[in-house]
């Protein structure tokens, strides 16, 4: 089935998400669409799937134009979506999740699911997809839990597959593992949008890269092109990949977390006696698929999160008890993960986010009287400073696009002496541009001798930036490796294979073959290893 986008745009109000957009997504095919966070790519898809009306513009399947009123229309149409966040009920097995929507019944208007089971056998023989119908989806890998998006969009005979970021909860070899099927189902005739800001995978599977920028179509290009290219074709202007760095020397022990555990409100352990140490002069990267105690393990930290067990000791002093104020005073730097909810209060200015915490210490502060000329003045150099993209300071911080507001958080907790830096997501909706400044300034913070914890689901971020990596899974520390360990281990680590199966298993070669060398775990790391 060939796809044909003309002149579609969406507004919201007076601001176009997408403006003007051609595209051709041929039989099957396999066509990328590039872009950073907020370039309008899910808006595009969400229009094409029937969740949005397009304020402009037509829809052609096969040459004829169509309308979609709603998702129903588009499935009915021969689109299926796998969203980026998963619609699966997870208490319902894999069968009834399949059939949620288009139930078959029996006589006397009973559900029927063998016919359901039986597609999905079909769907799972044909692909290599391995998935029980009457599993619980709650009880599967997220690998797994996407593949049962896929089947479901076939069961229903999707002829174009639309995918939404759909590497961002999967570990190396789960994506691997989807750019097959991917493979899989184009040679079947499945033409796929395979929505994406990864620039390794893209060339890996694509036929056709599209780049969106600022909701609008930059160019449309091959897959031979280089990731330069591609990324300077999504920021707009030259950009450096490569992170430049000396090797750390690291100092003292300055953060030390020993059997920390934290249980949440439903009774389970999301933090299973976790330990390690952060020296001085060193970026301590923590690597995982989302929901693994990544969180807790901050907030623990931070303080935001009770603890149930274990210590969390910054220059000799304990934190555990402490209120949050009080381990900021002590030296920590904080960026949380969700930089709208926890970082900055929106509503306020940018130059008053820019003091948060420091409001009431001098120079901005003292006692009941606030130093404004002196909030001024910093704001003024840390929007420079950071190249925070606005016109007024005095403008909302709500007023800011979301890499914008990341830079906000992170000139704030950076403008400071710190004893501790941690940054969770560090660069979540940043640009490409963007995301190599942050990097430099966190390379410097850790060059100034200060402990770095980084937390962050893209490898690629964990790889560049890590002088150590410690994976976290299922709410224990797998192990703690050299900052150059390579992705095959890392991602097999992340699954749950112990740190030395993962180094038997490993062939040692990262994505773009060039051999890895192994290096041996220091004895620092088996320590703190065999204590989880």
């Amino acid at each position: 089935m060939k796809l044909e986008l003309r002149g579609i745009s969406k507004a919201f109000g007076s601001f176009y998400a997408n403006k003007d957009i051609d595209l051709v997504v041929d039989d099957a095919q396999i066509h990328c669409l590039l872009g950073e966070n907020g370039a309008g790519k899910s808006t595009l898809m969400n229009v094409l799937y029937g969740l949005y009306q397009p304020t402009e513009g037509q829809i052609l399947l096969d040459g004829k134009p169509v309308e979609f009123s709603g998702p129903g229309d588009a499935m009915a149409a021969g689109i299926g979506m796998v969203h980026q966040h998963f619609m699966l009920v997870p208490v319902f097995t894999v069968a009834e999740n399949i059939a949620l929507g288009a139930e078959t019944t029996k006589a006397g208007g009973m559900l029927d699911l063998q016919v359901t089971r039986k597609k999905i056998r079909e769907i799972s023989d044909r692909y290599g997809f391995d998935v029980d119908p009457d599993a619980v989806v709650e009880d599967l890998p997220v690998g797994v839990q996407q593949r049962v998006e896929i089947i479901k969009a076939l069961v229903r005979d999707a002829r174009i597959l639309i995918l939404d970021e759909p590497t961002a909860v999967l570990t190396p070899q789960e994506t691997d593992e989807l750019l097959d099927i991917m493979r899989q189902l184009k040679a079947n005739g499945t033409s796929i949008v395979f929505i994406s800001h990864k620039l390794r995978e893209v060339r890996a599977v694509s036929d056709v890269i599209t780049v969106i920028r600022r909701g609008e179509v930059i160019d449309s290009v091959s897959p031979e092109s280089s990731t330069t290219e591609l990324a300077n074709l999504m920021v707009g202007r030259a950009v450096e990949l490569n992170l430049h760095k000396e090797a750390a020397t690291p100092g003292a022990a300055a953060l030390e977390v020993s059997n920390l555990s934290v249980v949440n409100a439903a009774g389970s352990t999301t933090l299973d006696s976790v330990s390690f140490t952060i020296h001085e002069g060193e970026i301590l990267a923590v690597a995982g698929v989302q929901g693994n105690g990544q969180t807790e393990l901050t907030e623990a930290i931070l303080g935001t999160q009770p603890v149930t067990g274990g210590s969390v000791k910054l220059a000799g002093k304990e934190l555990v008890g402490k209120s949050v104020k009080q381990i900021l005073r002590s030296g920590l730097g904080f960026v949380p993960e969700d930089r709208s909810v926890h970082g900055l209060v929106t509503q306020f200015s940018i130059e008053e986010n820019l003091v948060l915490d420091l409001y009431d210490r001098p120079p901005f502060g003292k006692g009941i009287s606030m130093n404004l000329a002196a909030i001024k003045k910093n704001a003024t150099q840390q929007i420079e400073g950071f190249d925070v993209r606005t016109d007024n300071p005095l403008n909302p911080a709500s007023s800011l696009s979301g890499g914008n507001q990341q830079k906000v958080v992170m000139a704030r907790e950076l403008s400071r002496d710190l004893k501790l830096f941690i940054a969770s997501q560090p660069t979540r909706g940043v640009d490409v541009g963007s995301i190599e400044f942050l990097h430099r300034r966190i390379v410097a913070e850790r060059d100034k001798g200060t402990p770095v914890m980084i937390v962050s689901t893209e490898l690629d971020e964990v790889m560049e930036l890590a002088d150590r990596i410690a994976v976290l899974y299922k709410g224990k520390i797998n192990g703690i490796v050299p900052g150059d360990t390579s992705r095959e281990v890392l991602g097999l680590m992340m699954a749950g294979v112990s740190q030395e199966e993962a180094l038997a298993q490993a062939d040692f070669t990262k994505a773009d073959n060039e051999p890895v060398e192994a290096k041996p775990v220091s004895e620092q790391d088996n320590q703190e290893g065999e204590a989880q």
